[in-house]
């Protein structure tokens, strides 16, 4: 599978299928969206759950002082956390949707690639997982990049 993320972006996916797909990043030297307030960044990660046809039950954004904020979504489908260090022009985010009653991963990576183009990062590290293997032996460890590395999951920077 081919998840577009951005214009000049695309990812390959080849992972066996499991019940959920979970997708994390950590994004470098982000643009103006690292600097947003709670209240705006919630106002964008729910547009953007909405926009990918995912349906938010509850959220809760935290501003910390002097910046910073972490987020989270509870969707009918999983989750969205989000978390920026402004001073740092730092990012994390987690998306995960379950696959059980229907397929779901397109729309964990409609809601990423939402958000990745409103931070913008410079550089990015970016894991794929499918999650929920009945045969252990065939989920990639992330701690192992070789192993990984058959399964169609890496990081990289652009």
């Amino acid at each position: 599978m081919k998840g577009h993320l951005a214009e000049d972006t695309t990812y390959d996916i080849n992972l066996p299928q499991g019940t959920g797909f979970h997708v994390v990043a950590d994004w470098y030297e982000c643009g103006k969206a690292c600097s947003l307030s709670a209240s705006d960044l919630r106002a964008l990660c729910l547009r953007e759950v909405m926009r990918a046809d995912l349906r938010a039950l509850g959220e809760s954004f935290h501003q910390f002082e002097p910046q910073g904020v972490t987020g989270t979504v509870v969707l009918a489908e999983s989750h969205l956390a989000i978390h920026t260090w402004p001073e740092s022009g730092y990012t994390t985010i987690d998306v995960f949707v379950c696959n059980f009653q229907e397929d779901n991963t397109h729309k964990a990576l409609r809601l990423f690639a939402a958000l990745r183009r409103a931070f913008a990062p410079q550089h990015e590290q970016v894991v794929h997982l499918q999650r929920g293997q009945h045969d252990a032996s065939q989920v990639p460890n992330v701690g192992e990049p070789d192993r990984a590395s058959r399964y169609g999951v890496r990081s990289r920077s652009n």
